[in-house]
């Protein structure tokens, strides 16, 4: 997987030595959405279940310039509807302080990229119903909102045009 490199920006796979970046997102991430008291990850689950025998799910982390300013954690999964695999994004995070400067689309178009190159038929992840400033911003990427479970899909022309990172007028 290449890296995305911008200015400021720079977007490349987490290794073993980001475990503390990666549970200190995935901590922000929990205070943002009010759910603290369910996280149980520790350095040491992170370590095995992102970079032991047999990965769970991969990372990448967005710098500006040497600060850590995001991260979005990711896995494969299958739809049966395409006969392909897809890519399912958990995790989409950016520093509070480090929002509006187009990080969070920059890792989804990494993501949107990673998504191509493997030959997958679609890009999803979900949200929750109460986050509307993200829940606007998905929608200014094309991604088609799924109001039963609240998921949003990027596939085709808008998985095309999202990998490019361009946006369509829609």
């Amino acid at each position: 997987m290449r890296s995305l490199e911008s200015n400021e920006l720079k977007i490349r796979p987490a290794t073993e030595r980001d475990i503390k970046i990666i549970l200190s997102f995935i901590k922000g991430l929990a205070d943002y959405e009010r759910l603290s008291h369910e996280v149980l990850a520790t350095e040491e689950l992170l370590r095995d279940s992102l970079f032991g025998k047999n990965p769970a799910a991969e990372v990448i982390i967005a710098f500006e310039g040497d600060e850590p300013a995001g991260f979005a954690l990711y896995f494969h999964n299958y739809s049966t509807f395409l006969g392909q695999k897809g890519l399912y994004l958990e995790d989409l995070f950016v520093s509070p302080d480090r929002r509006g400067h187009g990080i969070g689309k920059a890792l989804l178009v990494q993501l949107a990229r990673i998504a191509k190159e493997r030959n997958c038929g679609r890009l999803e992840w979900a949200v929750l119903d109460w986050n509307e400033p993200a829940i606007n911003f998905y929608k200014s990427l094309n991604a088609k909102l799924m109001d039963e479970w609240r998921t949003f899909r990027v596939t085709g022309e808008a998985l095309d045009t999202l990998a490019n990172g361009s946006r369509q007028a829609g």
